[in-house]
Order: structure tokens, then sequence, then C-alpha cells
């Protein structure tokens, strides 16, 4: 690792921040993590489904694919392998009213809404996808890309419907390559940890404590500057501690407004870009709704993203017998939605649920939680890549290290863990 003992101040309790940490607390260093919320795990970060429950929740619903290497690398060597659990649940998608399986290239091959040569040739998309880089698709976007190349009518039915509720009127902007890491890095077979991801923070946590450091929840820093000799002075909600450095898993334009002295010229190139905020209304129902885990819509109308049935991915009896839905949602900051209380949310929500399952009665609904990250989806255009920015910053001691920065893989904890891996070990050549 580093030549000498260094301390350490990591800005962000989430996967990154927590992984970081604890890779730097094996080397010896002296490490502090301040979290602003009163939980760690950052936007993988769970909660308790009622009282008679023994499993978390996340807040935002989350699996692991089988090319999630580091993810299930990180879950073995904190000694939770024997919890984590694959299945291949149901991915449908609802299209014309109706629900289609559609969750492998069989099934893909009989999707009715398309014709046998439509479905030939978005095979032979997707096969390609698959096996290609990234590097052909750079400057080009996902929209005109895949129209082309699927066909305006396959490219209508099947994509543009998701790509429009799911980033509106930016949808044309949207770079291919991030469209690519989806269809690329995905496999049929999800992998959940029985007990739920939070298990994988908690233990971070107790794994950063056991060799000195410290992870201060509910603690929100509120300024960080570098001293004469060089040394940098955190000051937080509980405090002041001075560090040898520090390392922001924040947004890139939360770690400028916390950190004055960084230049002009750095703000101007990395303090750049558009990111959506995600929103989650989770729904604890007394008896399933739908036969599926992950529900894509593609009818117009409806107010949410897409319908995730957790409790046909891990059994009810996991959570009290409830069953689990997730009612998703990507928008703008400003967007109204945000600013809805979870039983105005309920009022709008709730009648859609009839047009997927006719039968359905509001009084299915026993409990329910509202849950909003700001940041939480980066809008990947076709120049994203220049302004991505460098590990190191200009300021001496000072990193950052974030979602912006695992292009063109979408976020998600297993490139969080192998940035934090890659960061580490940059330092270790200090």
């Amino acid at each position: 690792m580093t030549k000498s003992y260094m301390e350490y101040a990591i800005l962000g309790g989430g996967a990154l921040g927590l992984m970081a940490a604890y890779r730097l607390a094996q080397a010896g260093h002296s490490v502090m993590v301040f979290e602003q919320e009163k939980i760690a795990g950052g936007l993988a970060a769970g909660f308790r489904v009622g009282d008679d429950a023994e499993a978390w929740l996340e807040k935002f619903y989350h699996h692991l694919f089988r090319t999630d290497k580091t993810a299930i690398e990180t879950i073995k060597e904190l000694g939770l392998g024997d919890r984590l659990v694959w299945s291949h649940p149901r991915t449908v998608t609802l299209s014309g009213g109706e629900i289609h399986q559609l969750d492998s290239p069989f099934n893909l091959l009989l999707f009715p809404p398309l014709r046998l040569d439509e479905r030939l040739r978005v095979f032979a998309v997707l096969a390609f996808l698959k096996l290609t880089t990234s590097a052909p698709l750079e400057g080009k976007t996902a929209d005109a890309w895949l129209r082309r190349w699927m066909g305006k009518s396959a490219y209508q039915i099947l994509f543009e419907p998701l790509f429009e509720s799911k980033f509106g009127a930016l949808r044309e902007q949207i770079a291919m390559p991030w469209f690519w890491a989806r269809v690329h890095d995905r496999t049929t077979y999800l992998g959940y940890l029985r007990g739920g991801f939070q298990l994988v923070y908690e233990r971070l946590v107790e794994r950063i404590s056991e060799k000195g450091g410290k992870v201060l929840l509910g603690t929100r820093v509120e300024k960080v500057e570098q001293l004469e000799d060089e040394r940098w002075r955190v000051q937080s909600s509980r405090g002041t501690w001075t560090v040898d450095r520090v390392i922001s898993t924040l947004p890139t334009r939360l770690t400028c407004r916390l950190i004055p002295a960084l230049p002009e010229d750095y703000r101007a190139r990395y303090e750049w870009g558009q990111a959506y905020g995600a929103q989650c209304l989770i729904l604890a129902l007394d008896r399933q709704l739908t036969d599926s885990y992950w529900v894509n819509i593609c009818d117009p109308g409806y107010p949410f993203t897409g319908l995730f049935e957790h409790t046909n991915f891990r059994p009810p009896g996991e959570y009290g017998g409830r069953h689990l839905v997730y009612l998703g949602n990507y928008r703008a900051m400003d967007d109204p939605l945000f600013k809805m209380s979870k039983e105005e949310i309920l009022d709008e929500f709730l009648p859609h649920l009839r047009r997927i399952r006719p039968d359905f009665e509001p009084e299915w609904v026993k409990e329910s939680w509202l849950f909003q990250a700001p940041f939480a989806q980066p809008i990947v255009t076709t120049d994203y890549r220049e302004h991505i920015p460098p590990l190191r910053s200009p300021l001496k001691g000072l990193w950052t290290a974030n979602m912006f920065q695992i292009y063109p893989h979408d976020r998600g904890q297993n490139y969080s863990f192998a940035l934090a891996n890659q960061l580490v070990h940059e330092l270790e050549k200090e």
C-alpha cells in the first residue's frame, strides 16, 4: 500500500466509500468515513420490513448479475457467500395491454408484437452488443443507432417507450455506450443476498471498526479546506478533524461546493452534466400481484417507469408473508413528483395497477414506503466521457471517486466496489 501511515477522511458511506475505507484500513491506515444518512450503504441501503421481519429490504430495487465479479468476490471475502443465492425470475414486457415474457433469446423469437423478420433483426442487434466492446459505439446516440439497426417499428415497440419513461425529453441525447452496457453486462440469472444487501454494508462497517477506523453515520460534512501544511481540515455537524488526505465519493458538483479551493478550470470541465433523481414507492400487499419479478412497461400513460415484484424473486416468507412491489421512477429533480406526499402518490399510482391486474383493490395494500434520492441516474450523453474527472484532483491529497466515473457501465454495487479497488491501487503508488 502507500509507503507511510496516512490519515484519511472519506466523504460518503455508500458502497464506494465503505469499500475504499475497508481496503485502506486493511493496509494499516487511519480512516474516518462521513455519511449524512443514519444508515450505511448509500443508494444500496435498506430498511427493516416490519417489526416481525428479520430481513432488510433495499430502498431501491437491487440484484446482481453473473458478470458482477467484484461484488461476488467482495461478498465472499466478507464471509457472506453462503447467503448469496441465484435464480431466474420472470422478466416480462407490457405491450399493447398484454404481458409477454421476454427474458431470453427464445422468448424474443416468439414475441408476438413483432413480425418474425423484426424479431430476428432485434436478436442480431442484441447479439452484436453482447459480443462487441463499446468502442465502435462512441459518439453515437442510442435512439438514432437502435432505430437504424433494429428498425423503426421494433424500436418503437420495445425500447423507445422505456427511453421515454426513463429519460423523458432527454431520451434522444442518451449515448449508445450506456445502452451497450445495459445489454452487455446483464445475465438472465440474478443474484440476491438472503437478508438483504444491507448485510454487506453492516459487515463493512464492522470490519472497518475492527481495524481501528470510524464510520460516522448521521454526520453532514459542511466544509473541507486545505491547510498551509497541505493537510486537510474537515468540518462536519459533529466536529472538526484534520487528516492527511481526503477522498470524496460524493457527486462532483457537491464536492465542488464543499471544497471552494478547487480551481475554476477544474470546475468548468468536471462540474458538468445532468442527473435525474430516483423515486421508489414500495407496497406491501396481502397477496401476489403478478407472477413476474420485472415488468417493463412499454404502454403509454403509466405514472411509473417499471414495476418490480420483489417477492417473485425472494419468497414472501422472508418478509413476514408480505408481498412486496416496487413502483419505480427516474425524473428531473424539479419534477412535481418529488414534491408530492406519499398519500398523493398512492392516489395517483394505485388506479394504474388495475390496468395490469383488473381485480386489484387498494385494500390489498397493507403498508407502504416512499424513498427518494437526488443525482441517482447520470444523464450519459455523447460528450459525457470528456467530462469524467480523474481520480486525483488538482489539489494535493484530494481524490475523487463517484458514479460518474464508472462509464460506460451503469450505476451499481459491482462497479462501485471495483472503482474503490482501483482508487486504492492508485493510492498505493503515492
